[in-house]
């Protein structure tokens, strides 16, 4: 089988292939440890944080295939530091709600009791605490993905750009790169903001928002390690959610300081003509954000960051198979912390067809 896409899903894929015995040849069109696409970077947020059962059911799963990734490649990837989310939207008790049912731990601080815990974050709203949340390292996680897919046969291939997939039966597709034209029965195309690109007509998809996403690192004033990651979200209509676009995430980075941005807002972009320069208007909000609400952080003292989002209308993923094609796309800036998940549905796809749950069908739309 042939994965296109070296980013976390197409090397989760092609380890989780590799896991079942079959020969996997991954393709990446740039060189290792890019800043093209959605996948690079030292921090992600991991959390069992979910309103809906299947996504905490799906980070659950994750979250035992990211150890054993860990214990097969002796790479530390996930850190439980906790998470704090906070703010004055009624989502909140919703989240709590469904912690509740699942059994996810989780309690209430107040305010004064969370500032006293993490004096450099600020407060005034109860804060929603689950203890057992914490950040992933994205570079080292998308290296021992490969090396773990390698070590059990997988041939992994940087700077290869795939050109065109050619189906030809229901068990037969050419994959075609620069050089050469590779037979294969399966493909799996995890190519992010290149997804409608390269796939074009072949695959029925939903309409794709490719956005440039400009987070930043701040300086920390305070040693930051040890803070939880942390959401706020401002009840819609409110002024503070027209200032700081409806809500931030953020998280302690080790060695780049306090990672903190807005979610999904940036500005639509071609992902072949970035400028991966910060809009000067988000990043003043940022700064502000910072100012008013980090006390532990140094909103004058930062590093632009910038990656992609590939945004599905409804922010559910698209895993899906059409003849020999599976799909991989629309993770909407919350899909890394499923990411080995992920991989064992797309294998489940390309090896026997097993679907996952219809909400990430890419037909979904058509049929509503």
């Amino acid at each position: 089988m042939v994965v296109v896409g070296g980013g976390a899903m197409g090397s989760a894929a092609a380890w989780q292939l590799a896991r079942r015995g079959v020969s996997v040849v991954l393709l990446e069109r740039f060189a290792a440890r890019h800043t093209n696409g959605a996948s690079h970077g030292a921090s992600r947020i991991f959390r069992l944080s979910y309103a809906e059962p299947g996504y905490i059911a799906l980070a659950r799963e994750a979250e035992r295939l990211w150890r054993e990734l860990e214990n097969d490649t002796g790479a530390h990837l996930l850190t439980v530091t906790g998470g704090a989310d906070h703010g004055d939207h009624p989502f909140l008790t919703e989240l709590a709600d469904a912690l509740a049912a699942a059994q996810v731990r989780h309690h209430w601080l107040s305010p004064r009791e969370a500032a006293r815990r993490w004096p450099g974050l600020r407060f005034e709203t109860p804060v929603l605490f689950h203890p057992d949340s914490g950040r992933l390292h994205a570079d080292r996680s998308v290296a021992a993905l490969q090396d773990a897919a390698r070590a059990l046969g997988a041939t992994v291939r940087h700077s290869t750009p795939v050109t065109a997939i050619e189906v030809l039966g229901d068990d037969r597709v050419r994959v075609h790169t620069d050089t050469e034209a590779l037979r294969a029965r399966r493909v799996v195309a995890a190519v992010g903001a290149w997804t409608a690109g390269l796939l074009g007509a072949q695959v029925p998809l939903p309409p794709l928002r490719v956005t440039q996403e400009q987070p930043a690192h701040f300086a920390a004033r305070i040693p930051a390690d040890g803070w939880p990651s942390f959401g706020h979200r401002f009840a819609a209509g409110s002024a503070a959610a027209a200032q700081f676009y409806g809500g931030i995430y953020g998280l302690a980075t080790p060695g780049e300081g306090v990672k903190v941005g807005f979610h999904g807002v940036g500005p639509v972009v071609d992902p072949d003509r970035r400028d991966f320069m910060p809009e000067p208007a988000q990043l003043a909000a940022l700064r502000n954000y910072v100012r008013r609400w980090l006390p532990g952080a140094d909103p004058d003292v930062f590093a632009p960051i910038s990656c992609t989002y590939t945004t599905t209308p409804d922010t559910d993923f698209v895993l899906d198979r059409h003849g020999p094609l599976v799909v991989a796309t629309g993770f909407s800036g919350h899909g890394f912390k499923f990411t080995p998940a992920v991989g064992r549905i797309l294998a489940g796809l390309a090896v026997d067809g097993t679907r996952p749950d219809q909400r990430f069908a890419s037909t979904r739309w058509a049929n509503a």
